[in-house]
C-alpha cells in the first residue's frame, strides 16, 4: 500500500500521501489515494474532501462516512480546517529582510485549459465570461535560509492557505519570485538550473500540518509530519 495510516476511527482516516500518487485519478488502472483507501478499508465509499497535487507529499484526511465527509467539507469552507505547508524556494525577489513577515499574496488565478497550468491574471480578467477567475490568498513566513550554494538564496518557508485553488501555491509563489525547487512546471529558468545543480527532482512542497475538528466528537485534532523529500535535508540540523 502506498498510503500510510496516521490515524483512524469510525468516521475519519488520516493518511500520509507520498509524492507521485494522485489524490484521485480518472484512470481506473492507476493507483490513487481513493482506491488505496478503499482497498484498505474494504469498502466502496471513501469521502475525498480535499486534494494534494500528484507531485506533492503530505497529510490528508478522508471521510469514512458521508456524514463525516460532509462535515469536513463544511469545515474547509469555514474556519475549522487548517493546512500548513513547508516549501523550499529559490528567492529571486531581492526583498530579503525588507518586508515584515508573514507576507500575504493575494492574486487572481485561472486554469489555462490549453497548458493545464494555473496562471495569475489581472482583476479585470473577471469581466471575461469565458474564463473562470478565482481569488487566491496565502500567507508565508521564512523558517530558515540555506547557504549551501554560494550566491543563491535558498529558503525554507511555511505557507498557510486561506483559499484552496488549483496549483495555487506553485503558481503564486513562482509569480512572486519564489519558485519552488524541483518544480519544472512553474519554476523560473534560474530555479530550474539550481534544482538540477542540487539534484532536486521532486517538487519541494509538503503538506506537513493538518488541523480539523472531529466530525462526531467535536474535538480539535492536529497531525504533523516531517518532509521526506531530498530538498528538505538541506535544513536538517547536523
Amino acid at each position: 500500500m502506498k498510503i500510510e495510516i496516521l490515524y483512524e476511527d469510525n468516521e475519519v482516516l488520516v493518511i500520509y500521501k507520498p509524492a507521485g500518487l494522485a489524490s484521485q485519478s480518472a484512470n481506473v488502472s492507476q493507483p490513487d489515494v481513493v482506491s488505496e483507501a478503499r482497498n484498505y478499508l474494504k469498502t466502496s465509499y471513501v469521502g475525498l474532501v480535499h486534494r494534494l497535487d500528484q507531485p506533492v507529499e503530505g497529510i490528508m484526511v478522508l471521510g469514512k462516512t458521508k456524514a463525516a465527509a460532509a462535515d469536513l467539507s463544511a469545515q474547509i469552507s469555514g474556519k475549522g480546517f487548517e493546512k500548513k505547508y513547508l516549501a523550499v524556494v529559490c528567492d529571486e525577489t531581492g526583498l530579503d529582510g525588507k518586508v515584515e513577515e508573514p507576507i500575504t499574496l493575494a492574486d487572481y488565478l485561472i486554469k489555462n485549459p490549453t497548458t493545464g497550468r494555473a496562471e495569475v491574471v489581472s482583476e479585470s480578467a473577471k469581466q471575461n465570461a469565458k474564463i473562470k477567475v478565482n481569488k487566491a490568498i496565502l500567507h508565508y513566513t521564512t523558517k530558515a535560509s540555506c547557504l549551501k550554494c554560494e550566491n543563491e538564496k535558498i529558503k525554507l518557508l511555511e505557507i498557510a492557505l486561506e483559499t484552496g485553488r488549483f496549483h495555487q501555491i506553485r503558481a503564486q509563489m513562482s509569480h512572486a519570485g519564489m519558485s519552488l525547487l524541483g518544480d519544472g512546471k512553474y519554476s523560473t529558468d534560474r530555479a530550474k538550473c539550481l534544482s538540477a545543480e542540487l539534484n532536486i527532482k521532486d517538487v519541494a512542497l509538503c503538506a506537513y500540518k493538518l488541523r480539523f475538528v472531529h466530525p462526531k466528537t467535536g474535538k480539535a485534532l492536529q497531525y504533523e509530519i516531517k518532509p521526506r523529500k531530498e530538498a528538505f535535508l538541506m535544513f536538517e540540523e547536523k
